[in-house]
């Protein structure tokens, strides 16, 4: 239910209304009936009528504002003057409920009509205020929309549905990629290491928002249940979101022994390697993959535009990942250093190793630590692959036994380009993209995966962007990109030469005397 408005009487001060809540409010917290309540009872009631109370404060204010307003020329964006006036009242929800604002509008015969206080008062377009549309967008990059309607209605005065709660998070998040691109940031005084890893999560989608390729596959699959996934059936109901990650981090020179022993320690591993800094990760499931490396690459021009430092690239193995890579350090004229990820190189070799030994049993775990210590060693991917395919022989496995070890040895001889963990060791490099994999956990499945959620393209890549602007530190910077975004889109654009006129007295400062 709407909140009824208060019509005061002529003359009298727009915040006569508020006087008269505060008295109230002190009346009932000195009442007997207070003063014998818990703190409980106390705060609800003080939580109550404060947000009454602070919509009534809000609204004097804007019926204040509004009498002020004073006439102004207003001529459009399309050189059209618009002289005729009307008043007019709109809605605009609050975080402490509905508030009404009188304008004037200026009109002109077959021209949009235009409100410069709208301007004034910084107005979106919609109802919903830029600070609840904040407030969704905060929420939504942690919970679902479901519970962002509950929070809202409960912890504010707004009511926001759940539609609503998703365009606001879309509109929220639109000027993600024009605010990195346009971002003044300093050239990172360091002789540090710059790295970039990259990686891929599915993301449950929408029939519609789906790729050609999966829809098509998805249409052609026979579905023996029509209410759930029978027992082996495939989905195809993903869409990959890229993922990707660059950071600065101080070169780390190890030994073999290191290396074994924060496999067996990672606790000890983690108290002495340095920690990433100026961290940035996101993900998009709008963009392709070429793209989002693209995007990683001119981010770290901007950090290294001489390319003073070393670039380093950590990569998964994945050959078309791989190619993208290359091309788009060859676009930024950069020279990188590309390595293979150690943890996917161990997890072939533990397939591996149970095509031999038991799993989970010392036999395997010293069969895959012999091969690992001959990598670190500097011993050639190819040298290994080709005892593997000995031990085939050797141990006459059939094509089904033999399978795991044929993959281990392909993927090893696929990667021989980039498996030189003693040069990488020396050189201080990472080996490992514990970064990127945190990422897909931590930004994209904690909320993207919920059970039983189908996103929209337009929903998934907004809360995307919102999360990564959160995990990277830069959501209050972008807000601020945000909003005078939004005055430019909203206000400025509809008016010549981008200037709004102000039709609100122009307020002097008072000067103090300084002594």
């Amino acid at each position: 239910m709407k909140p009824a408005r208060t019509k005061t009487i002529a003359n009298d001060s727009p915040f006569c209304e508020a006087h008269a809540r505060v008295d109230d409010l002190i009346k009932k917290l000195t009442s007997p009936e207070a003063m014998s309540a818990t703190i409980t009872d106390i705060e609800r009631l003080l939580a109550k009528e404060g947000t009454a109370f602070i919509r009534g404060l809000f609204q004097s204010h804007i019926d204040a504002r509004s009498a002020a307003e004073q006439p102004v020329e207003v001529v459009g964006a399309d050189g059209v003057a618009r002289p005729h006036v009307r008043t007019s009242t709109r809605t605009v929800e609050t975080p402490f409920g509905e508030i009404f604002v009188t304008r004037k509008l200026y009109r002109a015969v077959g021209v949009l009509a235009i409100a410069p206080l709208d301007a004034a008062l910084g107005l979106p377009e919609e109802k919903y205020t830029l600070e609840v549309r904040r407030i969704v967008a905060e929420e939504s990059a942690k919970s679902s929309f479901d519970e962002v309607v509950e929070l809202i209605d409960k912890r504010t005065g707004a009511s926001v549905p759940k539609r609503q709660v998703e365009e606001l998070t879309v509109r929220s998040a639109q000027d993600f990629d024009e605010f990195y691109a346009a971002r003044l940031r300093e050239v990172e005084a360091t002789e540090d290491l710059l790295v970039l890893s990259f990686d891929g999560k599915g993301i449950a989608m929408r029939h519609d928002d789906l790729r050609e390729a999966t829809r098509k596959a998805a249409e052609a699959t026979p579905r023996t249940l029509h209410s759930r996934l029978a027992k082996g059936e495939k989905p195809n109901r993903k869409r990959m979101a890229q993922v990707a990650a660059i950071y600065s981090l101080a070169p780390w020179r190890r030994t073999i022994a290191d290396v074994l022993h924060g496999l067996h320690d990672p606790k000890e591993r983690a108290a002495k390697r340095p920690r990433p800094i100026n961290k940035r990760v996101w993900a998009s499931i709008e963009h392709g993959a070429q793209q989002v490396v693209d995007d990683a690459f001119a981010e770290g021009m901007r950090r290294d535009p001489e390319h003073t430092r070393r670039w380093v690239v950590l990569v998964d193995g994945q050959q078309d990942q791989i190619k993208r890579v290359q091309r788009a350090a060859h676009k930024a004229g950069v020279e990188i250093t590309i390595q293979l990820d150690i943890v996917h190189v161990l997890e072939y070799l533990w397939r591996a190793a149970y095509a031999f030994h038991p799993e989970s049993s010392p036999e395997a775990e010293k069969w895959v630590e012999d091969r690992l210590l001959a990598l670190l060693g500097g011993r050639s991917a190819g040298d290994i692959a080709k005892s593997l395919r000995g031990l085939i022989v050797r141990h006459d496995l059939d094509a089904k036994a033999a399978k795991p070890v044929v993959k281990c040895a392909s993927y090893l001889l696929k990667n021989a380009r980039w498996l030189h963990y003693d040069r990488a060791l020396a050189d201080g490099l990472p080996i490992a993209t514990g970064v990127i994999e945190g990422a897909c956990r931590y930004l994209v499945q904690d909320r993207m995966g919920r059970t039983g959620a189908r996103w929209s393209l337009s929903g998934a890549e907004a809360v995307l962007r919102l999360r990564a602007l959160r995990t990277s530190g830069d959501f209050d910077d972008y807000w601020q990109f945000h909003v005078a975004k939004e005055h430019q889109r909203t206000h400025a654009s509809r008016y010549a030469d981008g200037d709004v006129p102000n039709p609100l007295p122009v307020s002097r400062p008072h000067l103090t005397l300084v002594k």
